[in-house]
């Protein structure tokens, strides 16, 4: 079988090939990426000359290159996507092109070439919880917040509809905050790690009692694999870590085991919009694939710490260039801020 992985450098379709190639050794898989900013194929270059993997540099939106590449190959699995809410926030343009037209642009590629579609999506598509709520599932009503949840809930829609209208042979994951090894440095977990290796305050939002779900990125790709081999057509499974954890508790916890003190953490202005609460009940899977997480929170933050202090190296060269430039932009005004904030009578 030959796989066609969208976005495939970037921190969730790179794992996914590594585990892809490591699982199913009579597979070809074809990279399709950009390589915008937090596209990297030194996140791959342990299979480079690997015979059974090909990168295809291209942009998802470019619909004469996709029609090309997906000729040839049995399986899409869609990762590519504008992904973090704060960019969403500064530029929501980028998002809805490439997240609601690059999808439609692949759709129809897979529609005409009668492909197996999945399609990778987030629990922010759900919305947010209250307290008391129960956790998201299949069956939880859209309610995006933020213009990266809403593009992506759009792309959820156009899946559905090109397979109830197309007969498209397509499937969709949302799955829970992801974070493991290659997690590229704006993200919460892996900017906390390498800013405390590197003696910066962390900078957490608010009061930090945001909760989300983490499930480590190993973990959701033996769920997307369980989709591809078991997973019923025109439905949707969601895939948790069964960890649900406040943002300030995670902090304290990387401060702890990178051996710093909570004089490392810094609370700034908090996010537009910013959800309080993200859960998402995984039985579905469970019950249909015996799909569980088997990494625990625990075990897989100090898999990712670990990871992160022996390629220090990596990281600088992410946080060069338009990394940097975000950052100035967005965090270091939010940090000057709530100093001034803070010092006011």
């Amino acid at each position: 079988m030959k796989l066609l992985i969208t976005g495939g450098a970037g921190f969730i379709g790179s794992n996914f090939i590594h585990y892809w190639l490591q699982h199913h050794p009579d597979d070809d898989v074809i990279n399709f990426d950009k390589l915008t900013y937090a596209g990297n194929l030194e996140n791959l270059k342990d299979v480079e000359s690997n015979p059974r993997y090909t990168f295809v540099k291209g942009d998802i939106c470019d619909r004469d290159v996709v029609f090309d590449v997906m000729r040839d190959v049995d399986v899409v699995v869609h990762f590519a996507a504008e992904s973090h809410v704060d960019r969403s926030i500064m530029d929501p343009g980028e998002f809805i092109r490439t997240n609601v037209h690059g999808t439609h642009v692949l759709l129809d590629a897979a529609r005409e070439f009668r492909k197996r579609f999945h399609h990778i999506s987030t629990d922010e598509v759900f919305g947010a919880l209250r307290p008391n709520d129960p956790p998201f599932n299949e069956s939880t009503p859209y309610a995006p917040r933020s213009p990266y949840s809403a593009s992506k809930a759009a792309a959820d829609h156009l899946v559905r509809a090109y397979h109830n209208t197309y007969g498209l042979e397509a499937t969709i994951s949302n799955c829970s905050n992801n974070y493991g090894p290659y997690h590229f440095p704006e993200k919460i977990i892996p900017l906390f790690i390498s800013n405390l290796i590197e003696g910066k305050k962390a900078p957490v939002y608010g009061d930090g009692l945001q909760v989300r779900d983490w499930i480590y990125v190993d973990d959701h790709s033996r769920g997307v694999d369980a989709v591809l081999q078991k997973g019923r057509i025109g439905e949707t499974y969601c895939f948790g870590g069964g960890n649900q954890v406040p943002n300030i508790e995670l902090t304290k916890m990387l401060v702890r085991l990178l051996g710093k003190d909570e004089s490392s953490i810094e609370y700034v202005k908090d996010r537009p919009g910013h959800d309080r609460r993200y859960d998402i009940d995984y039985a579905k899977a469970e019950r249909e694939f015996g799909w569980r997480p088997e990494v625990s929170f625990d075990e897989g933050l100090r898999r990712t710490v670990e990871w992160y202090q022996n390629n220090r190296e990596w990281v600088a060269r992410c946080k060069s260039g338009e990394y940097q430039r975000y950052y100035e932009e967005w965090y270091s005004p939010l940090s000057s801020r709530a100093e001034a904030e803070s010092s006011r009578p």
